[in-house]
């Protein structure tokens, strides 16, 4: 199959090529062998060297693509080789192809996989708004080996919906409301066969009884939307309904406890939970993944103003707690709490969810780890698993009963901040564990992987938003159905 770059990635280092690399070499009479001993390729992670063929093989250019250390070599050092590679073809809207090789440890089927989510995640361009051309794409992506085009298909259509969260996250509060999400979701649900979208409004948000999801809302302009999206598909198990919880915080200024300017224009993705959550749904339902999955998605601004809710107030969540606000910026928790209780009504009997919920998380853990809790062992630890096989990774933390103490109001039932300075991802858990109801539950906080102000050097290196808990969530859902 002919394509416009060839690419073939090979450990460090890499003075003496082999494999699919040595073939090439061959085909061109040299050109690759001699680059590598002019130090031109080293194998090093996330490097890539491109060389024109002259029609010596049925591609117009080749690829070399470093994997870094030999003995370091997992699915995520394969997706930061697709990643270099595709920064380079998308100048020039190359197709690509890969030729996997069998002799490095991870199998071909992994390799493929990662080989392609690198290269489709590593060529996104944020620059939705850009008025100088369109934005930089590449063609195809292709693997060359037999039985690999399933892996392949799978790791294509995962990738465009990981890329799709990456643009809701990526888009202007002015244009993604909390109405323009939910209109986002009812468009996918549209489109898929046994899913199906609807959106409650601030009316009826009150009329359920969300007094903390209600509160958070009731400062802006732009109405909330409780977004709800059901899939039901044939031949599912009957004993399990992943529900998915996000917040999905349109733009958040702190509302009372109004946030610092500097980097204020990041707070539009602080609704990157909910909307991944919204596109992994999607993503469930093209795979056609026999799992039945309610998502439960809180989308709202939060803003200062004279109808903002305030330091001081008391309010009603929908499973009857009250809750003693301490500080209007620790508004995730507040949606989160009612939409965790009402995804628990609907009948979801294991809850996960999402939320960009602390700068602290990312403070101990950067941008390449979120952090998890949980309320039972073997649900935490499905999580986790799924989380490393696909590359969404996570780092479970403690949830001990001592840690209830952070949150004791002498007000009301509890507190949605502290003036400690201490554990404050914890004590974030901690409260939604108030609301997690009976049955398996876990709270992600993906503050750090989930919206990149910096480089972080790998696939995903782009500024913005990274669609992190979409490839997550599909492994999960996929592992809960066998």
């Amino acid at each position: 199959m002919a394509v416009d770059l060839l690419a073939v990635a090979l450990p460090e280092p890499a003075a003496e090529l082999s494999g699919p690399a040595r073939e090439l070499d061959t085909s061109l009479q040299g050109m690759l062998s001699r680059a590598a001993a002019d130090g031109e390729f080293r194998g090093r992670f996330n490097s890539a060297l491109v060389v024109h063929t002259n029609g010596q093989v049925p591609a117009r250019r080749v690829a070399l693509a470093g994997l870094g250390p030999g003995d370091r070599l997992d699915a995520d050092a394969f997706r930061t080789a697709g990643g270099a590679v595709a920064r380079k073809a998308r100048e020039f809207g190359a197709s690509v192809g890969w030729v996997v090789d069998p002799s490095l440890p991870l199998a071909p089927e992994e390799q493929a996989r990662a080989l392609v989510e690198g290269t489709l995640l590593g060529a996104y361009d944020p620059g939705l708004y850009k008025t100088n051309g369109a934005r930089r794409e590449i063609g195809r992506v292709v693997v060359i080996g037999e039985g690999l085009e399933g892996a392949v298909r799978h790791a294509a259509r995962v990738s465009s919906w990981t890329n799709r969260a990456r643009d809701l996250s990526n888009m202007p509060p002015n244009e993604l409301t909390p109405q323009r999400l939910a209109a986002r979701a009812e468009e996918i649900a549209f489109e898929r066969a046994h899913l199906h979208a609807h959106a409650l409004g601030l009316d009826e948000v009150r009329d359920l009884g969300m007094g903390a999801f209600a509160a958070v809302a009731q400062g802006s302009h732009n109405p909330p939307r409780l977004i709800i999206m059901r899939y039901d598909p044939p031949g599912a198990r009957d004993d399990i309904v992943l529900g998915l919880v996000g917040k999905a915080i349109t733009f958040d200024t702190g509302g009372i406890s109004l946030k610092p300017g500097l980097y204020m224009e990041d707070m539009k993705g602080d609704m990157s939970g909910g909307g991944a959550v919204v596109e992994a749904t999607g993503a469930v339902a093209d795979l056609e993944v026999p799992l039945r999955v309610l998502s439960v998605v809180a989308a709202t601004e939060n803003m200062p103003g004279g109808g903002a809710y305030r330091p001081g107030d008391i309010l009603h969540a929908l499973n009857g707690k009250t809750i003693e606000v301490i500080n209007t910026d620790a508004e995730g928790r507040l949606v989160l709490a009612d939409a965790l209780t009402y995804a628990r009504q609907q009948g979801a009997t294991h809850l996960l969810d999402l939320a960009t919920l602390t700068g602290a998380m990312e403070l101990a853990l950067g941008d390449l780890y979120a952090g998890v809790y949980a309320n039972d062992d073997e649900w935490r630890s499905a999580i986790v698993d799924a989380g490393e096989a696909s590359g969404d990774h996570l780092w479970p933390f403690p949830l001990h009963p001592r840690y209830r103490r952070y949150i004791d109001s002498a007000f009301a039932d509890m507190k949605n901040a502290t003036v400690i300075r201490q554990a404050s991802p914890t004590l974030a858990a901690a409260f939604l564990e108030e609301f997690a109801g009976g049955g398996p539950w876990a709270h992600i906080d993906l503050a750090g992987p989930a919206f990149f102000r910096f480089d972080r050097g790998d696939y995903l290196s782009q500024r913005g938003g990274t669609g992190y808990g979409v490839r997550l969530i599909v492994e999960l859902a996929e592992r809960l159905a066998k």
